[in-house]
C-alpha cells in the first residue's frame, strides 16, 4: 500500500505544472488510500493549491491543522478563504495566527494574504500600511523581503503606478539574487516587452478514476472533479480607493 500511495504522490508531483487535472486526480487517489496519514494530507493540500482547486486546499490544510496543531498552516488557510470569497472568514483565521506562535516566514505570509484581502476589499491604503510596516521593520529573510516588495510593486501597479512599481520590483531584485520571485519577468511584463515562454516535453500516464466509499467522513469524500474551483478574489472598484498608496507609504523609494 506504502508503494502504491507513493506512487501517486511522486506522479502528482511531477505533473502539477504540466497536467494539474491529473496531478489531482493522483493525489486524491493517494488521499483516499491515507487519509490518516498527515504527509499525505499535506501533499495533497499542496497540489490542490498549486493548481488553484482552493476549495480541496482549504480541506485538506484545515485537516493538517486539526491532525497536527501545527498553527503554521494558519496563513495558507486564511488564503484559502481568500480564493473561495470568504474574506471576513480569512481575517479571523489570521487573528487567530496573530496570537500564535509563527514561524518567521509565515508571519510574513500572514502579512501577504491580509495585504491581498485588503486590496480585494477596496482597502489599498491599509494593504501599503501593512507592507510598508514589514518592510520598514526588515521582517524576515532576504526571499521574504523580496516578496513584500514583489507584493508592495503589484499594488502600485494595479493603481496605475508603473515607475514606482518597477522601482519596487528593481529593490526585490537585489533580494531575490536568483530570482526565484520571477522579478526579471515581471519588470519585462510592466515593461511591455515580450517574453518567450519555455517549452519542455514530457510523457504524460493517464490514472484510473477513483471511487470513494459511501460512509467516508467529511475529511475523506471530495471527488476530484467535485473539488476544483476558481480563485474568487474580488475584483477592485477604484472609486473606493480615498489614499493613494505610494502617499501611504511616504515619500520613500525603492531602495
Amino acid at each position: 500500500m506504502a508503494t502504491v500511495i507513493g506512487g501517486h504522490l511522486q506522479a502528482a508531483g511531477e505533473l502539477v505544472d504540466i497536467d494539474p487535472d491529473l496531478a489531482l486526480r493522483h493525489v486524491m487517489v493517494a488521499r483516499r488510500l491515507g487519509s490518516r496519514l498527515p504527509v499525505v494530507r499535506e501533499m495533497a493540500a499542496e497540489v490542490a493549491y498549486a493548481v488553484e482547486a482552493f476549495s480541496t486546499a482549504l480541506t485538506e490544510y484545515r485537516a493538517l491543522h486539526r491532525m497536527t496543531g501545527n498553527d503554521d498552516y494558519l496563513p495558507v488557510i486564511a488564503d484559502c478563504e481568500r480564493a473561495v470569497g470568504k474574506h471576513q472568514n480569512a481575517l479571523r483565521t489570521l487573528r487567530d495566527a496573530q496570537q500564535a506562535r509563527l514561524s518567521p516566514a509565515q508571519r510574513i505570509e500572514a502579512v501577504l494574504v491580509e495585504a491581498g484581502i485588503r486590496e480585494d476589499l477596496g482597502q489599498r491604503p491599509e494593504a501599503a500600511r501593512l507592507l510598508k510596516q514589514a518592510i520598514g521593520a526588515n521582517q524576515g529573510g532576504h526571499q521574504e523581503q523580496a516578496r513584500l516588495r514583489v507584493a508592495y510593486a503589484n499594488l502600485l501597479a494595479s493603481n496605475g503606478q508603473v515607475e514606482q512599481a518597477l522601482e519596487w520590483l528593481a529593490s526585490a531584485r537585489k533580494h531575490d539574487r536568483n530570482d526565484v520571485l520571477g522579478v526579471d519577468a515581471l519588470i519585462a511584463v510592466l515593461r511591455g516587452e515580450e517574453i518567450e515562454p519555455e517549452s519542455d516535453e514530457f510523457e504524460i500516464m493517464d490514472v484510473e478514476e477513483y471511487h470513494p466509499d459511501p460512509g467516508e467522513d467529511s475529511d475523506g469524500d471530495l471527488l476530484p472533479e467535485d473539488a476544483i474551483t476558481t480563485h474568487g478574489a474580488q475584483d477592485l472598484d477604484e472609486n473606493s480607493v480615498t489614499e493613494d498608496p505610494e502617499t501611504e507609504m511616504g515619500d520613500e523609494k525603492g531602495e
